[in-house]
């Protein structure tokens, strides 16, 4: 099998950006890298996923449950593993880099039980991806912590720069907070390799932490995967 990286966090931390930094730095260095990104809009597999974060299910993330949302997702990653990226996941010469995966779901769908209900859940879903649908486990999970504020900002300031209407996700704040909440305790349950993208303040001046360049970030990442 090949080896998979994950890479998450909350939207605007960088995933992306990330992924296809690493992707080519390991292409330069004669590796056969396939990229993967999550949620695979516009496939059959992500119906239920689109149909959800448009609000047709309940114009709030709450009004779906947390199993449900996660078959969603589940879904989505069983088509295309199926259709899509199976023969190079098991290729032991490919890496496979991923913009979320499994992990998405701890992230976001988490919060919204009860926290004693956290465990049970994070167990139910991993049995129910890698083990009753099957697919990759991650290698390593790589989770680029972004505070929720910044994290609100930045897809606020996306939005107006491009058009894109905000997802039932997007517009809601307090979902920020609680999935970066669970996030944190996924990371320390599940033992993911934990980046921060900001850094606080030296300079005495009110505001918000600082964002960290991504040179500094990519330069962590490789440091964490040994890549």
């Amino acid at each position: 099998m090949g080896k998979l990286y994950v890479i998450d966090g909350l939207d605007g931390s960088g995933k992306h950006t990330q992924l296809t930094r690493l992707a080519a730095y390991l292409r330069q260095k004669g590796k056969k890298v396939r990229c993967l990104a999550f949620p695979c809009y516009r496939t059959p597999g992500a119906v239920l996923v689109e149909e959800y974060l448009a609000g047709h299910l309940g114009g709030l993330p709450s009004d779906t449950g947390a199993y449900a949302a996660s078959l969603f997702y589940a879904m989505d990653r069983y088509y295309s593993y199926c259709t899509d990226w199976r023969r190079e996941a098991e290729d032991p010469e490919t890496i496979l880099l991923a913009d979320r995966y499994t992990t998405a779901n701890a992230v976001h769908q988490t919060g919204k039980l009860p926290r004693e209900e956290w465990d049970s859940f994070l167990d139910w879903l991993y049995d129910t991806e890698y083990g009753k649908l099957g697919l990759p486990r991650p290698h390593q999970v790589i989770y680029l912590e972004l505070l929720p504020a910044l994290s609100l900002a930045l897809v606020e300031k996306r939005s107006v720069s491009d058009g894109r209407v905000q997802d039932i996700h997007e517009k809601d704040a307090s979902f920020f907070e609680k999935s970066y909440e669970t996030a944190l305790y996924a990371a320390e349950k599940c033992g993911w390799e934990k980046i921060r993208c900001f850094r606080e303040r030296t300079d005495g001046a009110d505001g918000p932490p600082l964002l960290r360049t991504e040179e500094e970030i990519f330069s962590e990442i490789l440091t964490r995967t040994g890549l």
